[in-house]
């Protein structure tokens, strides 16, 4: 309702009102611009009345109505930053209790909202990359090391100590990202081995995990591959069934049904779906819901073939008119409209499922998660980047 107030007191402002009443096109476009939080595009307005509307208390009438949108924006709050790694894993099981990963075999944990951190160097596995992590609690947790052997770790003391819980010495084998339904059963794909994708499951909150017969794995085409990028590649899509997405040669969403082409840029290493949110996927039957992103790594800038949703579980896709603000590799339901995607370029905020996205924040992060039980909206990123989401309604 503020944006819309906003955009609708620059519109009935004495000194503009009569200008925009000419030009029902600008109008439109200055209540979108504002609406939408399109920073490009309101300087763009901004330039054009300044052109037109010669009474300078006007112009900054408009400007205050803009930064008071802007102070109304979302924003994200640096915690930590510094230590100089890269941190990929990320979960947030309550607004107090935060878990993170990621390379030199690092993992942290905070217990008071991000006041103070306990920083841990796995012993033994110092040269490794946790590039996921599932936490339960304020103890428990799973850690995900990718490769060479691809392996997964469990403490339940605090991070103190660690058990070794699935090693796999296939040549090949990647580790991509995990995800739980709840405390006890749980997934990990993998990249593809001899033509299929690996899963394995867990039935007792990761303390042991199997494998899935072959014949039973997703086939992969030549050259697909799924990211390693925030662990949200591989979503709960009901309350018994996963789905993840891929990219490389071709980018794909797959689970039980027959894989889904997903209209991402294609043919390289560096491109395809990073990351699916599923919304209201704690239903029995599911959603059919979902918001897909991605992009080229390489070209982290770039907005185009970004983002895509599908209202009607995939059998179509739309394009959003305004897409993030680059390559993202992580994207997040916060509420049933509300979303946040991060990338290395920068964090971007939508307010209606997806289909306008403004962007928040220049500064980079791998990975973004709502707190399982709690409000709360935490990032991580290089250079051990923590960062909160502060939001004022």
């Amino acid at each position: 309702m503020n944006g819309l107030f906003c955009a609708s007191a620059i519109v009935m402002h004495q000194d503009t009102s009569y200008f925009l009443a000419r030009s029902p096109a600008f109008a439109y476009k200055v209540i979108a611009a504002v609406l939408f939080k399109d920073y490009p595009l309101i300087l763009q307005c901004i330039h054009n009345l300044r052109r037109k509307v010669i009474n300078m208390k006007s112009l900054f009438f408009i400007l205050l109505i803009v930064c008071f949108k802007t102070g109304y924006n979302q924003r994200i709050q640096l915690l930590q930053s510094g230590n100089k790694v890269s941190l990929r894993g990320l979960s947030v099981v309550t607004d107090k209790i935060i878990w993170v990963s990621g390379n030199k075999g690092t993992v942290g944990r905070s217990v008071d909202s991000g006041k103070t951190w306990k920083w841990i160097a796995v012993k033994g596995f110092e040269k490794r990359d946790f590039r996921d992590i599932e936490a339960f609690d304020a103890v428990t947790a799973v850690i995900m090391a990718i490769e060479e052997p691809a392996q997964l770790l469990k403490t339940v003391d605090g991070g103190e100590t660690w058990k070794i819980v699935y090693t796999n010495t296939t040549k090949g084998m990647f580790l991509d990202a995990m995800e739980f339904w709840n405390e006890e059963s749980g997934i990990v794909i993998g990249d593809p081995v001899d033509g299929r994708f690996f899963i394995g499951r867990t039935f007792d909150g990761g303390s042991t995990w199997g494998d899935i017969p072959k014949d039973r794995l997703p086939l992969a085409n030549a050259g697909e591959a799924c990211f390693a990028a925030s662990g949200t590649n591989v979503r709960s899509l009901t309350l018994a069934e996963a789905c993840f997405v891929t990219g490389g040669s071709c980018s794909r969403l797959l689970w039980k049904g027959k894989p889904v082409e997903l209209p991402f840029p294609q043919g390289k290493a560096s491109t395809g779906a990073n990351s699916i949110a599923i919304r209201d996927s704690k239903k029995r039957n599911g959603s059919s819901y979902f918001v897909v992103v991605g992009g080229d790594y390489t070209q982290d800038t770039l907005s185009e073939k970004n983002c895509f949703i599908t209202k009607d579980a995939g059998k179509t896709w739309v394009v959003p008119p305004q897409p993030p603000h680059g390559y993202r590799s992580c994207v997040e339901f916060i509420t049933m409209k509300e979303l946040l995607a991060c990338g290395t370029s920068g964090v971007d905020f939508s307010t209606d499922g997806g289909m306008h996205w403004s962007l928040i924040s220049n500064t980079g992060f791998h990975v973004c998660r709502k707190a399982k039980n709690g409000k709360s909206v935490w990032l991580a990123g290089a250079d051990g980047r923590i960062g909160i989401l502060n939001a004022s309604h």
